[in-house]
């Protein structure tokens, strides 16, 4: 199992806080009482950690990829830290990096800006 060094631990904490503090603030903005849960959480891969939110919709969820962590300092394009939007479930958009979790970073609960 691929862990993560102690930056990364907390770049990824303070990641998730920023997702989940602009949900509840597009929530209340929007007047929208009828969602009941969402959630942050991310799986660990060999280069990439995919972070993915669920939200609680009346009586369903939905799981989706929220975007990708660039978790390696041997990618060519890419430094450590780096957020990427998805292009996919399983996959980066290898364009440009949208700001790094370990600099400065700009998101929305809907994805990297």
């Amino acid at each position: 199992m691929k862990t993560l060094d102690s930056q990364m631990v907390e770049g990824m904490k303070g990641l998730i806080q920023a997702i989940e503090t602009d949900y509840k603030n597009w929530t209340d903005k929007a007047g929208l009482k009828y969602v009941k849960d969402f959630s942050v959480d991310y799986d660990i891969g060999s280069k990439y950690i995919k972070v993915h939110n669920t939200t609680g919709l009346r009586d369903r969820s939905q799981t989706v990829v929220w975007g990708f962590v660039v978790n390696t300092d041997s990618d060519k394009k890419f430094k450590k830290g780096d957020l990427l939007m998805s292009a996919s479930w399983r996959a980066p958009a290898r364009n440009f990096a949208r700001g790094n979790i370990l600099e400065s970073y700009k998101v929305r609960w809907t994805g990297t800006l």
